[in-house]
């Protein structure tokens, strides 16, 4: 499954909602170290379909950016049962990623 585009109007739904482990990648299109990041995020949502996988553009949402406290992109969050469970700011290499999950 690709990753999918969260905003306001999905975000209760696909997100908090979620029956598995969602991992939210904070990006915008201009910033380089999140277009290294798109790459991973997309094959970690296609291997692993125990995982629900999302993206928010922080220009089209500030509101989640936020909420999430997001000071820096790229940014990845973990949520389990409507909870932050794991987050990290920067770059990762994609073992780094998965080991968040």
């Amino acid at each position: 499954m690709a990753a999918i585009n969260i905003n306001n109007n999905n975000f209760h739904d696909e997100v908090m909602n979620s029956e598995k482990k969602v991992l939210l990648d904070f990006w915008a299109p201009w910033c380089g170290p999140c277009r290294r990041v798109v790459p991973m995020v997309e094959e970690i949502a296609k291997e692993r379909p125990d995982i629900k996988v999302g993206k928010i553009n922080v220009e089209e949402n500030p509101e989640l950016s936020r909420r999430f406290g997001i000071m820096s992109i790229p940014t990845l969050v973990v949520m389990e049962n409507g909870k932050i469970i794991n987050q990290a700011m920067g770059a990762r290499p994609k073992n780094a990623i998965l080991g968040m999950l």
